[in-house]
């Protein structure tokens, strides 16, 4: 049925790779064709669409059309009620819903393992076509007609939207969705900008432009920089971060709110060396030196873990894995050709010394006089 009908409107929605076609019909806009799907990554499944007549878009309220693919091959779809109860995890079973459905049925093509459901649907007047919450939701466990809970992920609770179907293209009503998704967005792109771009940037600008390969007089200058610039967009995405983290009443992503407070705390203690750290006359300048070194290296080590835990969980499309692999391949190109150079350079110096005796080569980036030789 689905593929036999021209559908005249059509939306890519925003969670779970779902794309959404309806039609509406002219002589009776409460009368509307649909055709919604996604790709299983499972050879058993569910997959679910549903509209909510209340206030806002929710799982709870939902009467749903769900599609499930058994563990033969075979395929079912029918009518359910999402209740209070199915949230504590008691049983989905087939129901009757106020919404008359007709034509009901589901496909799935083998070759790209995409399992989508067609209806015909006439809603009540209670349901304005204008203003419909809806909502869709893919599991990978059944027990017969019964779908099973689904993952408790990002993608999985951001699956709600009020869209306009009278609209040429579907536009979103409801903004409250859409402000969540632009926050997490932008919380994303502060914090691979500063904590994960600027910051490595910074600490190639210490190591390299202080003596070797390419000694610059500014080099302490663009290193303050690079980290102060890093650490305000990067605590500005941590704010962010909590923010969401703390009106969120469906999910918790331990982990990566405690590896963002660790790399908050520990960038501040980096970033106030600029006013404690100690003279370059000081004893303890030298284990100073160490210190700050290791903990900023050991804090790119959990920022980039962070932020692949980060994309991991908001799931866009792989094009902001693929960009941030790339920009750290850049960087780590970068800072090897650096370290070859400088390492070549030096060999090439203690080498060429032939009646001094060289040093070993001193710490980069700490702050130290130049390179210093004596005579045997």
């Amino acid at each position: 049925m689905a593929l036999t009908k021209n559908f005249s409107k059509c939306k890519k929605l925003h969670a779970l790779r779902a794309e959404f076609a309806w039609k509406n019909h002219q002589n009776d806009p409460q009368t509307i064709d649909i055709f919604i799907g996604t790709k299983l990554d499972s050879d058993v499944g569910w997959f679910a669409w549903g509209v909510n007549p209340g206030k806002i878009p929710q799982m709870v309220g939902t009467r749903a059309l769900i599609g499930i693919k058994h563990p033969n091959g075979s395929l079912t779809i029918n009518t359910y009620k999402v209740t209070g109860g199915t949230k504590l995890g008691c049983r989905l079973l087939p129901s009757e819903i106020d919404v008359k459905v007709r034509h009901m049925s589901p496909l799935y093509l083998d070759q790209n393992g995409y399992f989508a459901i067609s209806a015909t649907l006439v809603l009540p007047l209670a349901y304005n076509v204008s203003r419909l919450n809806h909502v869709w939701q893919v599991g990978y466990a059944v027990a017969g007609t019964v779908p099973k809970m689904h993952q408790r992920t990002l993608q999985n609770f951001a699956s709600t939207a009020t869209i306009d179907l009278t609209s040429a293209r579907g536009r979103s009503v409801s903004r409250v969705g859409i402000h969540r998704r632009d926050m997490r967005m932008i919380h994303g792109i502060l914090n691979i900008l500063g904590w994960g771009t600027l910051l490595p940037i910074g600490v190639i600008i210490a190591r390299y432009f202080n003596r070797y390969p390419l000694p610059s007089k500014r080099w302490f200058a663009f290193h303050v920089f690079c980290q102060t610039t890093g650490y305000m967009l990067g605590t500005a995405g941590w704010g962010i971060g909590l923010w969401l983290g703390s009106t969120s009443t469906n999910y918790h992503f331990p982990t990566h709110r405690l590896l963002a407070i660790f790399i908050f705390t520990f960038t501040t203690v980096q970033v106030l060396a600029l006013r404690f750290r100690p003279i370059k006359l000081d004893e303890y300048r030298t284990y100073w030196n160490m210190y700050h070194h290791f903990l900023g290296y050991g804090l790119l080590a959990v920022i980039i873990t962070n932020i692949f835990q980060g994309i991991k969980i908001l799931k866009p499309d792989n094009s902001w894995k693929w960009a941030y692999t790339g920009l750290l391949g850049l960087l780590a190109s970068t800072a090897l050709a650096f370290e070859i150079s400088t390492w070549i350079k030096f060999n090439r110096r203690d080498k060429s010394g032939k009646g001094t005796k060289t040093q070993s080569l001193p710490s980069q980036g700490s702050g130290e006089t130049p390179l210093r030789t004596q005579a045997k």
